[in-house]
């Protein structure tokens, strides 16, 4: 490696540290604000369509911790295939992945996400709505569920997506 390529990997190392720490962070900043925002609105305002307040910071943190998760899992794809011979930690990474699918943690919080979302609905139904209030509001809530599920899948497939199109890149 050149002096170049040293510093770069050794900054896009230390980029795949800063955003995994941050991930944590966020989330839990994030599940706490969340929590604050149930417990007031459930407390203050009667009106079921306040559960969106909270349903908002509960997606955005969701968001955030998502876009991190891809950022960093695309930098260490990228270190893979340019960075890295045939060995090293992003390959034993890998290998350990496909080895021990069920040996892994959630790195979305997808499950907590998940049971957020449930809680958040709670209050729809202390607050005693119309069936046009639980439906509009439940289906929001649902296309939250529905993204996670999604971004969850996404993410499932991410390396083995992003190492193909850095090869070939690479190839080309």
């Amino acid at each position: 490696m050149t002096p170049r390529e040293q510093e770069e990997y050794r900054a896009l190392r230390d980029t795949i540290r800063e955003r995994g720490t941050a991930r944590v962070w966020i989330f839990v900043a994030g599940v706490v604000a969340w929590a604050g925002l149930v417990i007031a609105t459930a407390a203050l305002a009667a009106l079921p369509v306040a559960t969106l307040l909270p349903l908002l910071v509960l997606a955005a943190v969701f968001e955030a911790v998502f876009s991190l998760h891809t950022g960093v899992e695309r930098i260490g794809r990228y270190l893979q295939v340019f960075a890295e011979e045939t060995t090293g930690w992003e390959h034993t990474a890998m290998a350990y992945g496909r080895a021990y699918r069920s040996a892994g943690t959630d790195p979305l919080f997808a499950i907590v996400f998940l049971a957020a979302a449930f809680l958040n609905f709670v209050p729809v139904l202390v607050a005693e709505p119309v069936a046009m209030e639980v439906g509009v509001i439940g289906t929001i809530h649902v296309l939250f569920v529905v993204r996670v599920l999604m971004a969850r899948h996404a993410a499932g497939r991410q390396r083995a997506v992003d190492l193909e199109r850095f090869q070939a890149l690479k190839k080309s």
